[in-house]
């Protein structure tokens, strides 16, 4: 069964073995480059109280991981919260990003977040699926958004008011 908590340090090596697979799968960021532990732990330093990260742990292993990031520096845009969700390859499509979703608008609420944005490349059906069947909806697609192994992606755009 799959449990979903507040991360903790010592999930990082877990997450950032999922994070990795994600950019090296090129289907969730436009990152490219591989995260070290120093970069994960002040990624993590930064998601404390508020803007948090939830991990989906089963029989002792993380499976996946969610957070909260903020969407502006303004403070006009302090009840908006920009959504990450990755599942370990071997577990996507079983229902861990609903859980790790459920749990983040939850949270959001308690927070006093009244909307979520995401940004989604138009070919993540599999995500996609996921967002539109809890509420969200395309917002839009900026073309030729970002540079993904030497050529331009797209990127969706997604929200929903809490």
């Amino acid at each position: 069964m799959v449990h979903i908590r507040r991360a903790t340090t010592a999930d990082l090596p877990g997450i950032r073995h999922i994070y990795n697979q994600g950019i090296k799968d090129r289907i969730a960021t436009l990152e490219t480059d591989p995260k070290d532990e120093a970069f994960m732990s002040s990624w993590f330093e930064k998601r404390q109280g508020r803007y948090l990260v939830l991990a989906a742990e089963e029989d002792g292993a993380i499976v996946g991981w969610a957070c909260i990031n903020p969407y502006n520096s303004r403070c006009a845009y302090n009840g908006v919260g920009d959504l990450s969700i990755y599942i370990h390859r071997e577990h996507r499509g079983q229902g861990i990003g609903a859980k790790l979703l459920g749990e983040l608008e939850r949270i959001g609420k308690e927070e006093r977040f009244h909307k979520f944005v995401l940004f989604t490349f138009p070919f993540n059906r599999l995500g996609q699926g996921l967002y539109r069947k809890t509420g969200y909806r395309e917002v839009g697609v900026f073309r030729n958004q970002g540079l993904l192994d030497g050529k331009f992606v797209d990127v969706m755009a997604m929200e929903k008011i809490l």
